[in-house]
This record gives structure tokens, C-alpha cells and sequence, in this order.
């Protein structure tokens, strides 16, 4: 008998809570924000109930703990402006994804800009191919246009161009391209470190703009079963946007934020981001807190760093952002300040070249905490680069969904073979790694099962991709779960359901762990639970 009842009591089919050894168990009740019992009897846990208790009777529920989503790269601040943004993700050809811009361009003040969504892939038009800058001033030459494709990818218009001084003799950044077409003028497309000539131009949304779409996007997140995300690039103005976001109660999901240092190339750059972070170290918010910082080291599906040349471009094999010297110094000046470091590698070059760094930091500066040096991605980590990280002590995210949704786009890059040997999960749980599992949303679709399905089929949008990398149902979920949460250094409050850690769980009106594969991508919870709080319904 408790002295006041728990707030909520849940009873049903198996109640899964990944604690080692531990068979399912009945009934659970959740007190405040932590979970207060369990019980192998559905019944087990009837004297916590009062007259104030909400009791949910799910005789063939499962419940598991909510997810992480580890990686979205600045993903969650990309889909609360993409609330509001035009919705070119719906569109199926060029003149389609043209007409919704024009559409908007029509109740735009002439002059301000327009940005679209950034979950789409040229892929997905009927043309197979990215709009240009001409074709984008069919839709509106009076309103400069910002089209951004994921997080390494912007084309814009010609009234972009101009705004932003670049002509075709305007200097190419180091880590970046400015695209050109056949006959070397400028086809409006920026890649990497070029992206920032025009996006340093955009005035952010109002505030409360910006909130109301954290809300909506928190809530889309929370649907999938994600109770946390790890958002790996969030600047320091949408950083403040988050904290607003958070006391204005409009989160449905935790936040451990990764501050960007995208687009920097000097450790005194770093230097003056992890003065504006001094504020920020106050991590007693279990709903929001800063992880750490976030490099990126090479460039994406058209710009990953490779050992060997491109399949579609013999003379290319890739982008590396920062010279490694450089970045010893940048990342040295987090982790003396007490950070922690999150780096972009996607193509094995940049893998290779990350461990260097990494290594030569771990050397520097004996004692780091362990979890410190995180690679993000790890795309291409063949066999001896795996190897080393483990020894090295490395943790690792991957990202499936991001496979699944492009892996004909980076077949065009790579090829076939590549393709089938990117994020070998398999690979890396056999060496024992450090590995937790996200989406990059919006580059990859967000959401908890639809991970576990890529993670345990290896199914792509073009078929089955390297089988031999697929893992277990379970494995795929202790990824999103117990070490996702030992990533966000919160093992001791989530990632597992026992009494007194934080009650995030989600509810399944069937076990996932038997639903077939091809339901089990856009299976959805009933209910998210986090911190004790329904926040889907």
C-alpha cells in the first residue's frame, strides 16, 4: 500500500523493460515523472490505485521504453521551421515542386524570402534531378528562394545570387562547392561551407513562430515512439528558441543538443562558440540539456570523403571540411572546456581520417571521461577502421533510415557495392562497440520502428542492401533504447523501466518483436509516455 496512489497504473499484455535477465512483466505505475512498481501479476499493483489514479487496461498491449532518436542533425529545428516552410516533399515533378514555391510566392511580400522543406529527395521527381536557379526564377524572380535538400545541399534563385554577391568568379570556401553547369555558369546549387554565402542572409522566423512549430514537430516525433531526440547541430539562436520552446511547455520530447560548429574551419572560431556555451552548463533539466559539440569532417551522399574515386566521377573522391591539424586543435578546445565532441564521418577517408584525429586528441590529453569523442555516422567504416575504434573507445551512431531512403542516390555516387556496406551494425555489436541508432531526418525518415525495420532487413527503397550488416529485432531495439540513453549520458535515468528512473515508455497495440517486417516500418505506438505525461493520444 502506497501513501497516496500512484497517478498512473498501466496494465498489460508484457511490459518489456530491457533490464538485463528480467522477464516481462504485468503491470506498471508511474508516479510523478518516474516509474514507482512493476509487477509480473496484471493485478499485482491494484493497491496503488486511488481515487486520483488513471488506469489504462491494455490486456494485449506491449509497452517498451520510449526511444532516442541519436541523431538528427539539426533535424528537429529543420522540421519546426518546416512546419511552416513550402511543402516541396509533396511534390512528384519539377512543375509541381515549382508551382508550390510560385504558389507561395503569390501571398509573399515581394522580397522576402521562401524556404522550403528539406525532407526530399530528387529522386523522388519524375525529372530525377534538383530544380535549378533558372527554373526556380520561373516560380518568382521578386522573392529571393532558398531550397535546402537535407543538411549539405541548397539551391537557390537567381535573386538569391545577386543578394548574395556571388558571380562566377566569387571564390569557392574551403569545404564547399559552388555549383556551375555544363558551360560554367552558375546553376544556383551550394554544397557544404558554401551553403552559408546565402543562409547568412536569412532573417530567422519571429520567435513564437519558431515555438509553435517545436510543437508540432516534437509531437510528429513523439507519434513514431521517439521520447528523446539527440539534435545534432542546433546553433546557439535556436538553442535559445529551445529553452522558450521548453518553458512555454511546448515540448513533447527530451532534447540533448548538439551546439554546431558547421562552417567553421579555426580552433579561435571554436573558441568564441564555447564562450557563448558557458551559460549552458547547467544540466539538471532531465527535458533539455546541451550534450555537447558538433564538427563536421566531410560532406554527405555528394561530398562524403572516400578512399577510392567516386563510381560517377573517377577525378572525385569527396570533400574533407577541416585539414586534421586544424581540427586537433578545435576538437582539444572542446573537451578542455569539459565538452564532449559529436564529428560527421561518412565515407571511409573520413572515418580513416577521424580515428587519426581523435587518436592524436585521446594521446594529448590523457583521462578524457569515456563517450567523450563520439563518431557521427561512421558511413563507410570498413573492418580495420571498426577495429580501431573500439580500441580507441569510440562510440558511434548509426542512421538506417537514411540508407533506406537513399540508396539510389548514393548508387549514382558510389555504387553498388559501396552502397550495400554503409552503417554495418552487424559489424560493429560483433566487436562490441559503443552503438546507438537515429534517422538524420530529414535526409532519412524519423521514427522508431521504421529503424528497427531497416536495421533487421536491410531494405531499402531499391531493395536489400549488404544482408550480411542486418542484426536482431532486439539488438535494433537496445540500439534506440539502453545505449542511446548511455550515449546521452542519462543510463542512469532512461533507457531501461524500473522503479525510480524517468517513466518514458511507449505502448503497442500488437508486439512489434511479431509484427511482419513490411507492417512493422509505419507501425506507430498507441501511446508515448514521457516523464510520466501522455504526449500522444
Amino acid at each position: 500500500m502506497t501513501d497516496h496512489g500512484a497517478d498512473l497504473v498501466i496494465r498489460a499484455e508484457a511490459i518489456h523493460t530491457l533490464v538485463p535477465g528480467q522477464a516481462p512483466q504485468r503491470a506498471l505505475a508511474v508516479r510523478g515523472d518516474r516509474i514507482a512498481a512493476l509487477s509480473p501479476d496484471p493485478n499485482g499493483l491494484d493497491d496503488w490505485v486511488g481515487p486520483h489514479t488513471t488506469v489504462h487496461d491494455l490486456p494485449g498491449a506491449t509497452v517498451l521504453p520510449a526511444f532516442d532518436d541519436t541523431h538528427t542533425h539539426t533535424h528537429l529545428i529543420y522540421a519546426a521551421l518546416g512546419a511552416h516552410d513550402v511543402p516541396v516533399h509533396q511534390a512528384h515533378d519539377i512543375p509541381e515542386f515549382l508551382d508550390l514555391i510560385r504558389q507561395r510566392a503569390k501571398v509573399t511580400p515581394e522580397g522576402e524570402w521562401i524556404r522550403t522543406t528539406t525532407n526530399w529527395q530528387e529522386l523522388n521527381l519524375a525529372e530525377r534531378r534538383m530544380p535549378t536557379a533558372a527554373e526556380l526564377d520561373r516560380a518568382t524572380d521578386r522573392h529571393p528562394v532558398l531550397v535546402k535538400r537535407g543538411g549539405h545541399n541548397d539551391i537557390v534563385n537567381s535573386y538569391a545570387l545577386r543578394l548574395a554577391g556571388i558571380t562566377e568568379d566569387t571564390p569557392v570556401p574551403p569545404g564547399g562547392v559552388i555549383g556551375r553547369d555544363a558551360d560554367g555558369k552558375l546553376n544556383g546549387r551550394l554544397i557544404d561551407n558554401a551553403m552559408g554565402l546565402v543562409e547568412r542572409l536569412i532573417p530567422g522566423p519571429d520567435r513564437s513562430r519558431r515555438i509553435d512549430g517545436l510543437r508540432l514537430a516534437s509531437a510528429q516525433y513523439a507519434a513514431t515512439g521517439i521520447g528523446t531526440v539527440r539534435d545534432c547541430a542546433v546553433g546557439p539562436e535556436d538553442y535559445a528558441v529551445l529553452l522558450a520552446a521548453r518553458e512555454a511547455g511546448a515540448l513533447s520530447i527530451r532534447i540533448r543538443a548538439l551546439i554546431s560548429a558547421l562552417g567553421m574551419t579555426s580552433a579561435a572560431q571554436v573558441e568564441d562558440l564555447l564562450d557563448v556555451m558557458e551559460d549552458w552548463r547547467d544540466g539538471s533539466d532531465p527535458w533539455m540539456r546541451v550534450w555537447g559539440v558538433k564538427f563536421g569532417l566531410d560532406g554527405g551522399l555528394e561530398a562524403g570523403a572516400t578512399e577510392e574515386p567516386y563510381a560517377c566521377d573517377h577525378a572525385f573522391s569527396g570533400t574533407l571540411i577541416w585539414e586534421p591539424d586544424a581540427l586537433v586543435e578545435a576538437v582539444e578546445a572542446v573537451v578542455r572546456r569539459g565538452w564532449r565532441v559529436g564529428t560527421h564521418a561518412y565515407g571511409d577517408r573520413a572515418v580513416r581520417t577521424l580515428l587519426d584525429v581523435y587518436e592524436r586528441v585521446l594521446a594529448r590529453n590523457p583521462g578524457l571521461p569515456a563517450g567523450t569523442l563520439v563518431m557521427e555516422h561512421g558511413g563507410l567504416a570498413g573492418p580495420e577502421q571498426r577495429v580501431r575504434a573500439v580500441e580507441l573507445g569510440i562510440p558511434v551512431t548509426i542512421q538506417q533510415p537514411l540508407l533506406h531512403d537513399t540508396a539510389e542516390v548514393e548508387e549514382g555516387f558510389w555504387g553498388p557495392e559501396r552502397v550495400a556496406r554503409l552503417f554495418p551494425a552487424r559489424g560493429w555489436i560483433d566487436l562490441g562497440a559503443q552503438v546507438s541508432a537515429g534517422s538524420d531526418f530529414p535526409v532519412g525518415q524519423f521514427g522508431a520502428m521504421r529503424s528497427v525495420y531497416g536495421m533487421t532487413t536491410r531494405q531499402t527503397v531499391i531493395g536489400v542492401k549488404g544482408p550480411e550488416h542486418a542484426i536482431t529485432y532486439d539488438e535494433a531495439v537496445t540500439l534506440h533504447t539502453v545505449n542511446a540513453a548511455r550515449l546521452c549520458g542519462d543510463q542512469d535515468l532512461r533507457g531501461t523501466l524500473s522503479p525510480g528512473r524517468l517513466a518514458d515508455l511507449t505502448v503497442w497495440d500488437q508486439d512489434p518483436a511479431r509484427c511482419p517486417s513490411g507492417a512493422l516500418r509505419d507501425l506507430n505506438p498507441v501511446h508515448t509516455i514521457v516523464g510520466g505525461r501522455l504526449v500522444t493520444r
